[in-house]
């Protein structure tokens, strides 16, 4: 049996979250959603009080992308999950091109090969902890790549795929654990999309999507044409982007959302801001994950598990452990200690840590992480 190790509290971090989704939420977050129980928890979202909160996110987030003119902040229910479905349903006229390497820009592609009104998608695939970006290919209208692979950390490039343009294809990016996080040009896209339960330290069932003119076009064209074919292709209200627009545009969702999860997105968003924008976020993930990564290298039983160093990601970083190292032995350690949710990504089955530090973390918090790793690693017997 494993003996329990205490960590000095010299050594703790000051605050022990470190998670992928759902990640840390700011003390002045809880404490503006306790300030909304009175004002806006069990109220009319169709009401000015909650609406204001909406048009507060979607003007914030249009500042902090710096979106181009004509591009549009939509929001819905249902999380980045649900959006893959709305566009397989609005957004995929016939077929789509996609990069997969991981779990979750895998599903995505899985999803639109299992609907029966589009073709079989073009799937351009790499290995976990590599990336594979799709390429000019014939006959699609749609190129989709994830920003973050959250289970592996691998951070991809986003530019359009050369000639997509005069193809008349639209480039969707799935940024759920991204956004916010790294770099963006907003106009590379035309569909920037996430969910609010990593950068942006909310809950989830919420997406979030910066559109274009050409696929706010898209959808449109898609769902009259839907109208046309009858049972062809069915564009139930839900998955319906143009009905997720009119909604977004009045500031309020389809459907009823969680008003908590507005009101810390809306913090955070504020935050943010004040604190100077993407630069700023980018810049404090980057510093938080260069820590990570020079003390994997320095150490003689932690590895960076993506090797290409372009491709490291700076909001989701995967470490793997020597073998003589269990990495479950020290994650449970580290909760021990009030240290969370530093467990490599499931399915990955690999000897793994994996770390979230989004802007909410402290690089001083990440630092004194890795000095906690390396004394549970001493201790463990």
């Amino acid at each position: 049996m494993i003996e329990s190790v205490k960590i000095p509290a010299s050594l703790l971090p000051e605050d022990g979250r470190f998670g992928c989704g759902p990640s840390k939420i700011r003390p002045k977050q809880v404490k503006a959603l306790a300030q909304a129980g009175t004002t806006l928890l069990g109220t009319s979202h169709r009401q000015s009080p909650v609406k204001h909160v909406v048009a507060s996110i979607r003007e914030g987030l249009a500042d902090y992308f710096s979106i181009p003119d004509g591009w549009q902040v939509a929001l819905g229910n249902g999380g980045a999950s649900a959006f893959w479905e709305m566009a397989c349903a609005s957004l995929i006229a016939r077929r789509g091109a996609f990069g997969s390497y991981g779990s979750f820009s895998g599903k995505f592609a899985a999803s639109a090969a299992k609907a029966p009104f589009l073709e079989e998608p073009v799937i351009y695939k790499g290995e976990y902890g590599t990336c594979a970006l799709p390429e000019y290919t014939e006959d699609v209208d749609v190129y989709a790549w994830a920003h973050n692979e959250t289970s592996t950390g691998v951070m991809a490039p986003i530019r359009r795929v050369r000639g997509s343009v005069e193809q008349g294809a639209l480039t969707l990016i799935d940024a759920t654990s991204g956004a916010g996080g790294l770099p963006v040009d907003i106009a590379q896209t035309d569909a920037y999309y996430f969910s609010p339960q990593k950068v942006f330290g909310s809950d989830g069932g919420l997406w979030i999507a910066i559109l274009s003119p050409d696929a706010i076009e898209r959808a449109a064209t898609v769902e009259q044409s839907a109208e046309l074919e009858g049972a062809r292709r069915w564009v139930p209200p839900f998955l319906s982007l143009t009905k997720a627009l009119e909604n977004s545009r009045k500031d309020q969702t389809l459907n009823t959302p969680a008003i908590g999860t507005l009101v810390l997105l809306d913090e955070q968003v504020k935050w943010l801001n004040e604190h100077g924008g993407l630069d700023w976020a980018t810049k404090r993930c980057a510093k938080s994950a260069g820590i990570l990564y020079s003390w994997a290298e320095q150490s003689d039983y932690a590895t960076p598990f993506v090797k290409d160093t372009a491709i490291r990601s700076n909001v989701v970083v995967t470490i793997d452990l020597d073998e003589s190292v269990s990495a479950s032995a020290v994650v449970s350690a580290l909760r021990d200690n009030g240290i969370v949710d530093t467990s490599g990504y499931r399915k990955l089955g690999r000897n793994q840590l994996r770390i979230g530090v989004f802007p909410s973390v402290k690089p001083d918090d990440v630092e004194a992480l890795t000095h906690c790793v390396d004394y549970v690693v001493e201790h463990l017997h």
